[in-house]
């Protein structure tokens, strides 16, 4: 086991088009993987946005800028469709980026749902001394991601720190 930072801040944001225009409608949002995420990491940020560049850029400089946290989780937006803008979006930002990260998600999600897992451009890595991450927006996939984070966030945490 490799010595990491303890106590990680995380933060998590839903990218869904549509949850959010549900919940602009007033309707009930059932946002499954971000309660998941929320909980499993005791975040103390969620937040829910559409799937657009700006928004999602704009999102991730404010849970830094107020909320001071360590690691940002996405889910939802890295898929393959016209719509699905985060990975491109992380791609841009990151100074670092951790392909690793991109090769064990994939890795345990081919053990789990095979050849399927090729739609999701899951990513990871480091943007103004955080690490992020972008999950696709399913449970499982968000259970999967979960079982790396938890695990190495503090440690990738203590090399950025370094």
């Amino acid at each position: 086991m490799h010595k990491g930072i303890d106590n990680v801040k995380y933060g998590v944001i839903t990218v869904s088009d549509s949850r959010y225009n549900e919940m602009l409608k007033g309707d009930k949002v059932e946002d499954k993987s971000g309660e998941l995420l929320k909980n499993e990491l005791n975040a103390i940020f969620h937040a829910l946005i559409p799937d657009n560049k700006d928004m999602i850029k704009g999102i991730i400089d404010h849970v830094i800028d107020f909320f001071d946290v360590d690691c940002i989780v996405i889910t939802g937006g890295t898929g393959i469709s016209k719509r699905d803008n985060t990975s491109d979006v992380l791609k841009e930002i990151f100074e670092k980026e951790l392909e690793g990260f991109k090769i064990i998600f994939h890795k345990i999600s081919y053990d789990e749902v095979g050849e399927a897992t090729i739609l999701s451009r899951s990513t990871a890595g480091i943007y103004r001394g955080r690490v992020i991450y972008a999950l696709p927006g399913s449970v499982n996939a968000c259970k999967t991601g979960l079982k790396i984070i938890k695990k190495e966030t503090g440690h990738i945490l203590r090399h950025v720190r370094e």
